[in-house]
This record gives structure tokens, C-alpha cells and sequence, in this order.
């Protein structure tokens, strides 16, 4: 133990490693202190929950439905949860083969714990969302990243995971859509990395939360629904973006029964079950009124196509954003860096973004746009980048 260094610090098991947030932290600490910050790098949607998902918690926790319950979450939430997997995508899973979760980020954790052994290694699409990365870390895994291009509007190929496969290859991540690049990998690239995992024994965790934020005739195809991958795929999905429901914390995983069996003790273990009012209020998403969640995926794709408007007239390019919420933006011809990029942007136009090294993008030449604004204000960060042009641009 150095002098100074708390004895906690040196009692450490190496699983809880630093990590570099100071550029993140000091733009918030920046735009903490200037007036009316157009925040536009966020991934929580603006968009208030639904009110008869918020009036379901409300009635929960009328009728006392406040306690533990199964850690796998209530019978009526699972069964939910298996019928919209069918109805929605084809997937084929029994209310015994779902697990509900405090969040997607839980189910991503357990699903870590449950598979990864010190030097397995785990395949992640670059960029990305890099909590993938602490999960696997935390389980003595290593990362091998499979890079995604502009060029081919990121979308994960087939041939860059074959490259990387090796004899410690234990699983891949595929999140279609993805974060922060809103690519949404075609079927028929799915189909050929679905043929890759049989043949090379691959487990695959299929990320789908932006599931149902698709745009333009792009298609999503869960893998899970593929010959010979319901039984090596892991479907992880959740109501945050779909619904508005960051804050209520509920996700969920859903995987062959045997599977599914061996992560319900673990599963008590990381929080015991996900927040009862929580669930209920799930199972209003998923029963109640669907308007909701066509008014909010109608109303990002109204933003996107005139934030993809502007991005042209500045001649700024980007991957063709085929779901999710946002705008994987190249600045290279602003003549900055992303992250000089995004400082001048806070100072000068009062507009918040963070560059894509917070999503494990080394080039420094990307920065992720939310669409996560209502349009009036995203029309006004798009006047004030205007305005002060002269000074953002190098």
C-alpha cells in the first residue's frame, strides 16, 4: 500500500478498474455553468412514460403490490413478454424462458456471469456501448473488437467476425440496432453471421432494445428465429427506449428453459427481482395502447430526417441511421478533432455533444448526435451551430 492510498483502494480485487470519464466530467462540469445547454449526446428519450403505464404503477401500488416476487418477475409480465416476442418478431420462447430484469444493463450482467470464464474472449462490434465492456472485464474475459465502417453504414459484417474468431472465441455481442451508430445489420448479413456462430460453436447475445425504432424500409430479423440459433442465442430486450421507461428499470432475457433455469438463483443474488410497481407498469407497455409508441417513433423520425438535412448542407457525413435514435456524425471536415470538436461546440453554440471515444472509438473523428430533443429545440441548436459557425469550424 503506497502512502496516501486508502486500504480499501489496495484491498481491490483488480475487477473494479478506473476508469478515464474525465472528459465526459468535464463537459458536464462545463455546460453545468453556461445558460440553456442544448443537451444532444443524451440516450434518455425526452418523451414522457405513457400515462396508462405510469396509472398501472399507480393501481400496483394501490392494491399492495409492492413486495418481492419471483426473481424471474411476475407470471402475468412473463407471459406478456413471451406472446410480444412471438407476436413482434417471430421469436418462440414460453413464460418458463424469460427472465425479467432490473434493466437491460442487469440482464447483460448476469448473462456475463453466467457464461464468461477468465480468458474467454467475447466478440463486440466497435463502436459501440461499452458497458458490454465492463461486464466481461469484471468476469476476467477479454474483449476482441469487430470494427464497423461509415462506409458500410456500420452494419457488423460477416467476414470481420470470421477474422477474429479464435480458439478462445466463447460469444458474440450483436446489438441491432446499435448504439451510438443507429446501424441495423440487414437479414441477410444476419443470416451469414447466424451460419458462422453454428459452424465455429458461437454463443450469441442478441441485444435488441432499439428493436422497435426502425426507419426507412430497413428490416430487423432477430436471430434467435434462424434454424439451428434458438439454442446458442441469448435475446435481451427491454422497455426503456421503446416506452419511455429509463427510469422504471425493466429488461429482460429470454433463452431455452434449461438455460434460463441455471440463472434464476443468480439472478436473486444481483437485486432479487426487478421493481414490483416497475413490472406491473411493463405489463401495461406491452397490453395497453400501442399509439404511444408509434407517436414517439413517428416523431424521432421527423427529427432525424431534418437533423440529416442539416448534417448535408455542413457537409458533414455519417453511416445511414437505419434505427434507434441516433446520428453517428464524421467531423473530420470541421477540421477538429471530436473532442476539440465538441468543446467549441459547448462554448460557442451552447450545444452539448460527447465524441466518440466515449463509445470505444479510438479515431477521434466521430461524435454521436441524439435525436433525444423535441424539434423545436433541436431547430434551435441547428440555428445557434449556424451562428456561430465561423468560431466551431477550424
Amino acid at each position: 500500500m503506497t502512502a496516501g492510498e486508502s486500504r480499501l483502494i489496495a484491498a481491490l480485487s483488480g475487477r473494479a478498474k478506473e476508469e478515464d470519464v474525465s472528459f465526459r466530467t468535464k463537459m458536464l462540469e462545463m455546460a453545468a455553468k453556461l445558460p440553456d445547454v442544448i443537451a444532444m449526446g443524451r440516450g434518455d428519450p425526452d418523451f414522457h412514460t405513457p400515462a396508462h403505464i405510469v396509472e398501472a404503477a399507480k393501481a400496483a401500488i394501490d392494491r399492495n403490490e409492492h413486495h418481492y416476487t419471483h426473481p424471474a418477475g411476475v407470471p402475468q409480465l412473463r407471459q406478456a413478454i413471451a406472446k410480444h416476442l412471438a407476436d413482434d418478431y417471430g421469436l418462440a420462447y414460453d413464460q418458463d424462458e424469460v427472465i425479467v430484469t432490473a434493466g437491460t444493463q442487469e440482464a447483460v450482467m448476469l448473462c456475463m456471469l453466467a457464461l464468461v470464464k477468465p480468458g474467454d474472449e467475447v466478440l463486440l462490434p466497435a463502436p459501440r456501448f461499452t458497458s458490454y465492456d465492463t461486464a466481461i472485464q469484471m468476469c476476467g474475459g477479454t474483449v476482441v473488437e469487430v470494427p464497423t465502417v461509415q462506409e458500410t453504414d456500420y452494419a457488423l459484417l460477416p467476414s470481420e467476425i470470421e477474422k477474429r474468431i479464435g480458439p478462445k472465441t466463447k460469444a458474440l455481442v450483436l446489438i441491432t440496432p446499435n448504439n451510438p451508430t443507429g446501424a441495423v445489420t440487414p437479414p441477410d448479413m444476419i443470416k451469414e453471421i447466424a451460419r458462422i456462430c453454428i459452424e465455429k460453436d458461437i454463443v450469441v447475445l442478441s441485444d435488441e432494445i432499439y428493436a422497435k425504432l426502425i426507419f426507412d424500409g430497413s428490416e430487423h430479423l432477430s436471430i434467435g428465429t434462424l434454424p439451428g440459433m434458438r439454442e446458442r442465442t441469448i435475446t435481451l430486450n427491454g422497455f426503456s427506449k421503446s416506452h419511455a421507461m429509463t427510469g422504471w428499470r425493466v429488461g429482460y432475457l429470454a433463452a431455452p428453459k434449461d438455460f434460463i433455469r441455471r440463472l434464476i438463483e443468480p439472478r436473486h443474488t444481483l437485486s432479487i427481482n426487478a421493481a414490483t410497481p416497475s413490472q406491473w407498469a411493463a405489463l401495461a407497455a406491452l397490453t395497453g395502447p400501442q399509439e404511444p409508441v408509434q407517436a414517439m417513433l413517428k416523431a424521432y423520425g421527423e427529427r432525424r430526417t431534418y437533423m440529416m438535412g442539416e448534417l448535408d448542407r455542413w457537409g458533414l457525413s455519417y453511416g445511414h441511421p437505419g434505427g434507434a435514435f441516433y446520428i453517428y456524425v464524421n467531423v473530420s471536415s470541421t477540421g477538429r478533432l471530436a473532442a476539440d470538436f465538441c468543446e467549441r461546440l459547448l462554448l460557442e453554440a451552447r450545444v452539448l455533444l460527447l465524441p466518440g471515444t466515449s463509445f470505444a472509438d479510438p479515431a477521434g473523428r466521430h461524435t454521436r448526435i441524439g435525436l433525444l430533443q423535441p424539434i423545436e429545440r433541436i431547430r434551435e441548436a441547428v440555428a445557434r451551430i449556424d451562428a456561430a459557425k465561423a468560431k466551431i469550424w477550424a
